[in-house]
């Protein structure tokens, strides 16, 4: 069966090629807009769903489409990916010397021999920044890696130096439980 993850990120891409399983990309081109009055876990699931589903609508056979979102969260305020420096530079100065979470969110749609499933799931991983100075900030913002990352930051590579502890999965920060989705790749495999 056809497997496409919905995702134009690299790191999804690096992690889904640990699995060692063919599969596609095709780019979601889903409007990612948060919803009022639902909490970060169920946004996280809705819009993983949204991304899968918009790719699930222009394919067609038998396929599996994977769909996620990262979000981070502190204090119940919702950090996406920074728009300009300025943003990055304020969002990494309240992340610094605390803790947040990270919620990503996972969809997986089914269609075989016309049967349609999904399984929408998400993962809650704790992340202790250590503390930042302004300048430990500014020099990782001009890296230019901080622009296309939720919460301003990569878990993998130079920023882990800011990284005191993490109470969960990696690769959920990363941007994909793909424990989780190995798990439901055996349900729907059975």
């Amino acid at each position: 069966m056809k497997i496409i993850l919905a995702s134009k990120s690299p790191r999804r891409k690096e992690i889904m090629d640990m699995l060692n399983l063919k599969y596609e990309i095709i780019v979601s081109d889903a409007e990612e807009t948060l919803e009022e009055g639902i909490t970060a876990e169920e946004q996280a699931k809705r819009l993983s769903y949204i991304k899968a589903k918009t790719v699930f609508e222009e394919t067609s056979g038998d396929r599996i489409v994977i769909g996620s979102d990262t979000m981070v969260i502190k204090d119940g305020k919702i950090y996406g990916k920074p728009k300009n420096e300025e943003e990055a530079f304020k969002i990494l100065k309240e992340l610094s010397d605390s803790k947040h979470q990270v919620i990503t969110g996972l969809a997986i749609l089914v269609e075989r021999n016309g049967k349609y499933e999904e399984y929408l799931d998400y993962d809650i991983t704790e992340v202790h920044f250590k503390n930042m100075t302004d300048t430990e900030i500014k020099n990782w913002i001009s890296t230019g890696k901080a622009m296309d990352k939720a919460g301003a930051y990569a878990v993998q590579g130079e920023f882990c130096v800011f990284i005191e502890k993490i109470n969960g999965n990696y690769w959920s920060v990363m941007g994909l439980p793909i424990h989780k989705v190995y798990d439901i790749l055996k349900i729907i495999n059975k």
